[in-house]
Formats: C-alpha cells, sequence, structure tokens
C-alpha cells in the first residue's frame, strides 16, 4: 500500500476538515483568552498538521514517522511563537523545556485562577495549542491508519469538552458552534472514500448536521442565557502563600502617629476622594478580616453585575512607597493594572501582591458609577450583598437598642444609611492629638458606642457597620487613604489613612460613606460618586420627619405572577425556535427518505425487490403524480408518462419485470435481481431530477410521503 493511499483517506480535503474538527474546536476558549491571541499558535498547529501530511504524501518514507513529526514540528513552532525569550539563538534550552512542562501540567489551573479575558502569557495560554496539537496528531493517525473518519473526530470532540468546561456556550452562540463543527465533520465523511458503504456516508453525514444543529437549536430555545453555567473556574482561585500579614486596620493608629510620612502619590483627572487597601466583612467579636478570594487580574474587568447604573472608566499612575504587606492601593471596580500582574478580589475590589518587597509603580483603571442624587437618596439596599457576614459575635447589652434608636425604627434603604451617618456625625467626636484610642472588637466598640463617644475613623467605621447590619443594612469595612482629587503627582500622607463603611446599594453597588466626618483638608468638593452621595445627605429630611422612605416606582418589587401583566412574546426566542423547526425540516426530510430508502434496499430476497417498487411509488407520489392502492409498476408508468421524463417511464418498465420475476416467476430469484431493481430506482431518481427546481424543491420537504399510502410497506 503507498504513502499516498496510507495519508487521509479521501485525499487533501480529508486532511484538511480532520485538522479543523481537531483544531476549530479550541477556538472555544475565545471567552477566556480573546480571539486574537488564539490566532496565531492554533494557525501555526493547522499549518504544521497540514505542512507534514503533505510532505508524507510526496516522500512516503517519512509516513511511519508522521505523528512523530507533527508533535516535533508543532512544538518546535510553539517554543519561537510563544516562548522566545526561553530560548538562546532560536534553539530551546532547559528553560524552555521547563516552561513546556509548565503549559502541560499548570497553565491549565492558572488559567481557571484568573479573571477572564485572562491575561495571554504562555503560562497561562500554552495548554490551548498543546491540546490543539495532540488533538491533531491523534485526529490524524486515526483517520489515515484505521480508516474511520468517525474516530477522527473524537479528538476534537475531547477539546471541545475541555472549553466548554472552561465556559460554556449558550443560545444562539452555541448553535452557530454546533453547525459549524457538524459541517466539517460532515465534509471529512462525505470526502473520506473509505469510510464504509458508498450509500451510508451521506446518511451519516447528513444525520451528524441535523442532530448538532437540532442539539443546539433546543438548548438556544430552553436555555435562557443569563443563567448561570458551571464552570471549573466556580471554585478555583489564586492560592495565597501562609504569610503573617498585619490588617491595615491595625496599623491606622500608627499612621496616624506619623501624619506627614509620604505613603503614595497620584496622578489623574479622575474625581478621587479615596484609595482603598483592603476590605473587611467578617467579623467574630473580636477582629475584623477580609474574605479574601483572589484570582489574577486578567486583561480588563468590567463593572460588577450589581452595578446596573451606567459606569464611566478611568485612569491614574500610581507610586506606593509602602513596603509592608500584600496591599496596592485601589478603587472599589477595578478595571485593569499594567506594570504589574496583581491578584484581584472580584467581591471587594482588592488589589494584592503576595510577597511583595519594596515600592511598586502601576498603571490603574477604573469604574465609577453614574447615577443621580435623588435616584440614590431613594435607592434600596441589596439584600443579596448580605450573603456570608456570619454573625456578629456576641452582642454587649444597649447596642441592638442603640441601633433602633438611631435610625427611629425605619425600614433598611439607603436613606436609612444616611440616618445612621448622620446620629454618629452628630453625638460622636473624632479623636485628634497623640492620645488615641484603637481596636474595632467589642470590648472598644463598646466603650466606644456607650461611654466615651470619643474615637478614630477606626472605631466610628467599626461601629457603623455593626449597628447597620442588626438594622438589615449589608454593610463593610475599607480601609484605605484620603485623597485630594485629581492632579499631577499628587501625595498621600499618613495623617490621611482612613477606615470608612460601605453600604451596598441595589443597582449601584458599594457606596462609600464617612460617619467621622472627617475634613478634606484640601477644601475641595468632591465629584463624582462622593459628589452624589453629599447631595443625598443635604436632602435628608430632619429627625423628627423621618418616615419609611417610599419605593421607588422603577425600584424591582416581589411581583405576583397573576397580577395581570400583558404578556410578552419573546422575539428572539421565538425566531430562533421558527429557524430552528426549518433547518430541522429541510434537513429532516430528506435525511428520513434516505434512512428508509437504505432500510429498503437491505431487505432479503423479493422483499428487496418490493422494497425498490415502494421506493420508486413513494418519489412519484412525492412529484405529485397520482397513485391509488392497487395500482401496479405498469399501471403507475402510465399514469406518470405525461409529466415526467421519458427516462422515468422505461426505469418503471424495467422494474416492473424485476418484479414479476420476484413474485411470480416460477425460477425464482437470482443473485441481480435485487440489484436491477435498485439500478431502475436510480434511473428514476435520474429522470426525476431533470423537473424544475421549484417542483424538486417541493417534494423533498413533502412530508405526506414517508407514510405508504396502501399496503406496500
Amino acid at each position: 500500500m503507498t504513502a499516498r493511499r496510507d495519508d487521509a483517506t479521501g485525499g487533501r480535503a480529508a486532511v484538511v476538515a480532520t485538522l479543523l474538527a481537531a483544531v476549530g474546536p479550541a477556538l472555544l476558549f475565545a471567552p477566556v483568552f480573546g480571539v486574537a491571541p488564539l490566532l496565531l499558535p492554533l494557525g501555526l498547529v493547522l499549518v504544521t498538521g497540514l505542512g507534514v501530511a503533505e510532505a508524507c504524501r510526496h516522500w512516503p518514507a517519512l509516513v511511519p514517522w508522521r505523528a512523530l513529526l507533527v508533535l516535533v514540528v508543532g512544538l518546535l513552532a510553539l517554543v519561537e511563537a510563544l516562548l522566545f525569550p526561553t530560548t538562546t539563538s532560536g534553539l530551546p534550552t532547559g528553560e524552555t523545556i521547563r516552561a513546556l512542562a509548565a503549559g502541560l501540567t499548570d497553565s491549565w489551573q492558572l488559567t481557571l485562577q484568573s479573571t477572564w479575558p485572562a491575561r495571554a502569557d504562555p503560562e497561562l495560554l500554552l495548554f490551548v495549542p498543546l491540546a490543539a496539537l495532540a488533538a491533531a496528531t491523534i485526529a490524524l493517525e486515526l483517520l489515515s491508519r484505521l480508516r474511520r473518519p468517525l474516530l477522527a473526530l473524537l479528538p476534537g470532540l475531547a477539546v471541545l469538552g475541555l472549553s466548554q468546561a472552561y465556559v460554556a456556550l449558550t443560545g444562539p452562540t452555541a448553535m452557530l458552534a454546533a453547525f459549524g463543527f457538524a459541517v466539517v465533520a460532515a465534509v471529512l465523511l462525505a470526502s473520506a472514500a473509505e469510510a464504509g458503504p458508498v450509500t451510508r456516508r451521506p446518511v451519516v453525514a447528513v444525520l451528524l448536521v441535523v442532530l448538532s444543529v437540532g442539539g443546539a437549536v433546543l438548548g438556544a430555545v430552553t436555555d435562557p442565557v443569563d443563567r448561570p453555567v458551571y464552570s471549573l473556574k466556580d471554585k478555583q482561585f489564586a492560592p495565597l502563600p501562609p504569610e503573617r500579614v498585619a490588617s491595615p486596620l491595625d496599623e491606622l493608629t500608627d499612621h496616624l502617629l506619623t501624619p506627614d510620612d509620604e505613603v503614595l502619590t497620584y496622578s489623574t483627572d479622575a474625581p478621587v476622594d479615596r484609595w482603598r487597601l483592603v476590605v473587611l466583612d467578617q467579623f467574630n467579636g473580636v477582629t475584623w478580616t477580609p474574605s479574601v478570594q483572589p484570582r489574577r487580574l486578567g486583561t480588563a474587568l468590567p463593572p460588577a453585575p450589581a452595578v446596573t447604573v451606567p459606569a464611566t472608566e478611568h485612569t491614574a499612575h500610581v507610586e506606593y512607597a509602602d513596603t509592608e504587606g500584600p496591599w496596592l492601593p485601589s478603587q472599589a471596580l477595578p478595571a485593569a493594572v499594567t506594570g504589574l500582574a496583581p491578584l484581584v478580589d472580584e467581591t471587594s475590589g482588592t488589589l494584592l501582591v503576595p510577597g511583595r518587597s519594596g515600592p511598586v509603580s502601576y498603571d490603574l483603571s477604573w469604574w465609577e458609577p453614574t447615577v443621580r442624587s435623588d435616584v440614590l437618596a431613594g435607592a434600596a439596599v441589596d439584600p443579596t450583598a448580605r450573603t456570608g457576614f456570619g454573625d456578629l459575635g456576641q452582642v454587649p447589652d444597649g447596642i441592638a437598642e442603640l441601633a433602633g434608636k438611631a435610625v427611629r425604627d425605619t425600614r433598611p434603604a439607603f436613606q436609612t444609611a444616611l440616618v445612621l451617618e448622620r446620629y454618629l456625625r452628630e453625638n460622636y467626636a473624632l479623636a485628634t492629638g497623640a492620645d488615641l484610642p484603637s481596636g474595632s472588637g467589642w470590648p472598644q466598640l463598646r466603650t466606644f458606642l456607650l461611654d466615651t463617644r470619643r474615637g478614630t475613623t477606626e472605631q466610628f467605621a467599626a461601629a457603623y457597620v455593626v449597628l447597620a447590619r442588626m438594622i438589615g443594612l449589608p454593610a463593610r469595612i475599607a480601609v484605605g487613604f484620603k485623597a485630594s482629587g485629581a492632579g499631577e503627582d499628587v501625595a498621600v500622607r499618613g495623617g490621611d489613612v482612613l477606615a470608612w463603611p460601605e453600604v451596598a446599594v441595589e443597582g449601584v453597588g458599594w457606596v462609600p460613606l464617612d460617619p467621622a466626618g472627617t475634613p478634606s483638608g484640601t477644601g475641595v468638593r468632591p465629584r463624582g460618586l462622593a459628589e452624589v452621595t453629599e447631595q443625598a445627605r443635604e436632602s435628608l429630611p430632619p429627625p423628627e420627619q423621618l418616615h419609611d422612605p417610599e419605593l421607588r416606582e422603577d425600584a424591582p418589587t416581589d411581583r405576583d405572577p397573576d397580577d395581570g401583566d400583558e404578556f410578552v412574546l419573546p422575539v428572539v426566542e421565538t425566531v430562533v425556535a421558527l429557524g430552528g423547526v426549518l433547518v430541522l425540516w429541510a434537513l429532516g426530510m430528506p435525511l428520513a427518505r434516505c434512512a428508509r430508502g437504505w432500510h429498503r434496499r437491505r431487505r432479503p430476497g423479493a422483499r428487496a425487490v418490493v422494497g425498490a417498487w415502494a421506493e420508486a411509488r413513494d418519489r412519484l407520489r412525492a412529484h405529485g403524480i397520482p397513485f391509488t392502492a392497487g395500482m401496479t409498476v405498469r399501471d403507475l408508468a402510465g399514469a406518470a408518462r405525461p409529466h415526467v421524463d421519458p427516462s422515468v417511464v422505461t426505469g418503471l418498465d424495467t422494474l416492473a419485470r424485476t418484479v414479476d420475476v420476484a413474485l411470480w416467476s416460477r425460477t425464482g430469484l437470482t443473485r441481480t435481481t435485487a440489484d436491477e431493481a435498485w439500478s431502475a430506482v436510480r434511473e428514476v431518481r435520474r429522470g426525476l431530477s431533470r423537473r424544475p427546481w421549484p417542483v424538486r424543491l417541493r417534494a423533498a420537504l413533502n412530508p405526506r410521503t414517508l407514510l405508504p399510502p396502501g399496503p406496500l410497506p
């Protein structure tokens, strides 16, 4: 057997289809990395497979080494494209081998531990082209050596399954992906010369297309696009090294005692009023801790899902001089960081670099929610933000009564949050000087709330959060520094350290508050969300006029599903469903006829000849030729004569003779009788193919002929 015959059954078309089926599914990692970073490495894998297959076609001696050649050439191409910095004069080194090994063992997990779109770094991206290269190598061998094109599809399906484990496609996107893979698979099956009996290849190909498209359409219609989809990423987070890190909340007093030490500088034209280091949302009665679930920050983060109002993106250059701890100055909704590769807690927006030592410099982009003051003042709190807070430990006597008194037992809303803030501002004093209280556990908070009524922003923030949680407000502590607005090389010093509470507002996200009433130090009026919050404070009614805030008309409420709302037709889903039905009809009718003909032809003895007669009869019925029960083959030929090509009548005459032999001849059937009958059927079909295309289209989509009119099976 020659190498030309051994190579990819069906020739170049089968090779191309095999490689596309193996490599193409790797493009479904586009939601993880984006399309552009995948094109070059996957293109190299595809070209490598085509090049090696063509070389084996011209030089038969290479055929036994085909799999090894694909792997070696593919790996060298990926090394040059992705790992060139690890090479010496373009040649792999020990570092290159270690990077490839990490691509096999670690890169898939590092990607799961990243936000998406992930950075297109080789240490993350490498597992995708390596999986595609392995799939292409195996698929070529299955196609060429085993001559089983269906088996050659399995490696590509494995890559497809891996991509869906990362991020599952839904809706029309899934339908398009399934249709694309099915078309490639159909081309492979149709072009493989040794795939099986000739009559079965089109049936299998069409069946694959119909099943793929049908399944995708069904999924697109029944599976909502916004439904949470399980992903391997859900439980994967970047591990934090076991290092002892002091909480910035515990260091707040130390910063206040060295107020002139420069901590950071920044340059921006954005309305910055504070820089946050860490968010603390867990309290056991003694200490406050962050519930950090960090991921490697990818190329960009969108606004948090809880933020439904418009958001504006801002940027700043930050130089952070503090050398202690992993925390980095950030904003509530970070979007991207350049100059560093930090970890990010997506829930709180906290940025951190474990093991950091020395000053750092980076560019930060973030989102700033845009909302009107009247909308914010009348907004509800976000009840989903309360999950995961846990309890408050052993609450001292008198604290719960104080919480209700502070807000006059009004319903939880953002207005209630402002009322609690005003109560602390008016009834408690911000400590200054050298004798500063410290600590934020229940003993210190009880002293602050019930006795001294004097504290730093640490006590104000912690007291606010515990009181807010008691009355149903989702609140947490943030620690960072006051800022002075926009400017170039704006300095932030130790005296600007600040702790503040944040309240989760429906549609807006976490809104910072200032119960201590800390002065800005610059006299500059705040901008952005801070300005809107200040306007909401100014519109707050006096204490004696407080009442439960009214829900806005556009605020979400619990609604009765039977309240008589007008039914809204899901237009997109309906169009997709109708389109899916039409596709299934257009592909399913020819498939059903092919399957019926295949079954009839494989009947034994005279039943195969009778099956040929039934097949010819149903083909003519589909074209509108009148037929009644009891008609013979010759009767049908006479009825068809005025309407069809003469070759159809000739084929029916031949079929009539074979039917006579099968049913009435004393000599019985010969080995060629059934073949002659089905040859006559093919002649009938060729004659019908000469009819006008509208007639042929109606015949192809006519469902009535799938049911026989008479006693014939």
